[in-house]
């Protein structure tokens, strides 16, 4: 895809090709209304700026369209409709250990139920090991400061999700 053939698909078409980036509806309207595009480069940063205002409502949304790291069941199941885009997102993952997915898996939990969401983190290049490093030093956030640095990852991942769109 190009930034041509993005300004020229429909309305819904464009919404679903956005929702493979990011799956909060609302952000995925904004961003398909503010075609036409000049560049890749402006996608990136109308992406930023409609990420910018959406609502705790919105964040959740796209926060509940990925799967907990290191949960192979709920990444197959999750990427299902962004696999394309997704795939290797959580590469570090391949060579983990045992101890780690398990270590993985119980913070993760913990996390969920601390802060009512699940632990975001822009994984790609990342080691099971530096993922479960920054679950340890994020799950005891407050939940406010949590949920801020989780939106920033949120973002961070959907900016990677659209430059390989592009590059595919």
């Amino acid at each position: 895809m190009c930034v041509k053939q993005l300004n020229e698909l429909s309305a819904t078409a464009a919404i679903e090709w956005f929702a493979l980036t990011c799956t909060a509806s609302r952000w995925c309207e904004l961003m398909a209304s503010s075609r036409p595009f000049l560049s890749e480069h402006d996608v990136i940063e109308k992406s930023e700026l409609h990420w910018a205002k959406m609502e705790h409502y919105d964040v959740m949304e796209a926060f509940a369209g990925h799967p907990m790291i290191g949960d192979i069941t709920s990444l197959k199941a999750k990427y299902a409709n962004t696999e394309s885009l997704a795939k290797n997102e959580q590469g570090g993952m391949d060579s983990a250990s045992d101890e780690v997915f398990e270590q993985l898996k119980n913070l993760n939990h913990a996390y969920l139920e601390k802060h009512g969401f699940i632990f975001i983190i822009c994984a790609s290049g990342l080691t099971a090991a530096q993922m479960l490093h920054q679950i340890q030093l994020r799950v005891n956030n407050i939940t406010e400061q949590e949920f801020a640095t989780a939106a920033a990852e949120q973002l961070k991942i959907t900016k990677l999700r659209i430059a390989k769109a592009f590059a595919s």
